[in-house]
């Protein structure tokens, strides 16, 4: 219902229309909604095998992720094998402890995470991590121990 008229045309609209405007803001929080979901996903889905006798690592100086289908990244971009020794080669140069953390889908075959080791330590960083995601069990009993 927009401005109401009377039989005198004479007289100014004094009521304003805001269904159009609340229309408008549905719409853009709506588009809001939909675009925050791609931005909080991770860009990499990685299944990561759990170990209960794992540690926390050093801070790492790059990170090798290995998906299912057998795509490499390096550091959040996709890279092939040669690019991987290229990298390694340049940044040794100036950190002598370059430390890589592989993190590979729990598919992926010990073959080719132990190729990946092969090819890191070929190039000259002798540190290296395997990313594992701890079970739960010992998730709740360590953040137990935390909050005593």
């Amino acid at each position: 219902m927009g401005a109401q008229q009377q039989d005198n045309g004479d007289e100014p609209i004094t009521a304003i229309n805001v269904t159009p405007l609340v229309d408008i803001i549905l719409v853009l929080l709506i588009i809001f909604m939909v675009t925050a979901t791609f931005i909080v996903s991770p860009q990499i889905k990685v299944e990561l095998p759990k170990a209960a006798t794992g540690e926390p690592s050093e801070p790492q100086n790059f990170a090798i992720v290995i998906t299912k289908d057998s795509k490499l990244y390096l550091d959040g971009e996709e890279i092939d094998i040669p690019g991987i020794e290229a990298y390694i080669k340049d940044r040794l140069v100036n950190t002598p402890d370059l430390q890589a953390v592989i993190a590979a889908d729990k598919e992926v075959t010990h073959g080719r995470v132990v190729e990946m080791i092969d090819l890191v330590r070929k190039n000259g960083c002798a540190k290296f991590a395997i990313n594992i995601e701890p079970p739960e069990e010992l998730l709740a009993s360590s953040n137990a121990k935390t909050d005593e």
